[in-house]
Parts: structure tokens; C-alpha cells; sequence
């Protein structure tokens, strides 16, 4: 982890950025199925689900495109923890060892 530390921080300053930044491009039109589930007459059809995280990717209370910004960057943390955390996981299962591959670090030591 220390190795890359700065390239994780790096990819995570990024993808925030990007996550702030969209949310001021965000349409107010209708998704792709939601709009085709209006042209055929179908949306009244449709079941809210049991619950929401993020309603509509936005955080309730917070008006606007800060509400939209912030579910993003929340949304770039859980999938960050969960990649992190698979990371971990596997390297623990692997006893810390490294692949062996090219590029290992000690190839060629014997």
C-alpha cells in the first residue's frame, strides 16, 4: 500500500473531481429507460424500491447540485473502500506475496 500511496490518492483526488464536476452537467431530462418507460406507457407500471441510499443521486436535505456533488463523492469513497478492502483482502489470503510475475520487484533473486 505504501508503494502506491500516492498514486491511490492521486486516482481518488480525480475521480472526486470528476464527481464534483458532473454533477453541474447532470440532465434533468430522464434516464434512458425511464424515457423509453414513458413512451410506451409503461412508468405507471413501476415499483419503488424497498429503500434508498441516495435517492436519485442526490442527498436528502441538500438542495441542488451540491446534493448531487456530494452523493458523487460519497459514491467514489464506498466503491474506493470496497476496492481498497478487496485489495487487502486478497493480498492477506496470499500472505503478503507477490505474484512472481514480470516486474515483481525480485526477479532474477534467488
Amino acid at each position: 500500500m505504501r508503494r502506491y500511496r500516492n498514486v491511490i490518492l492521486t486516482g481518488l483526488l480525480i475521480a472526486g473531481m470528476v464527481a464534483i464536476s458532473s454533477a453541474w452537467l447532470a440532465s434533468g431530462d430522464p434516464d434512458g429507460l425511464e424515457r423509453v418507460a414513458e413512451e410506451k406507457d409503461f412508468l405507471d407500471r413501476a415499483e419503488d424500491p424497498g429503500y434508498e441510499i441516495l435517492p436519485d443521486y442526490t442527498i436528502p436535505g441538500v438542495d441542488g447540485a451540491i446534493s448531487t456533488a456530494l452523493a458523487g463523492v460519497i459514491g467514489v469513497g464506498v466503491v474506493a473502500a470496497l476496492a481498497l478492502g478487496a485489495g487487502y483482502l486478497l493480498r492477506a489470503r496470499e500472505g503478503g506475496r507477490g505474484t512472481g510475475g514480470a516486474g515483481a520487484g525480485d526477479a532474477g533473486k534467488r
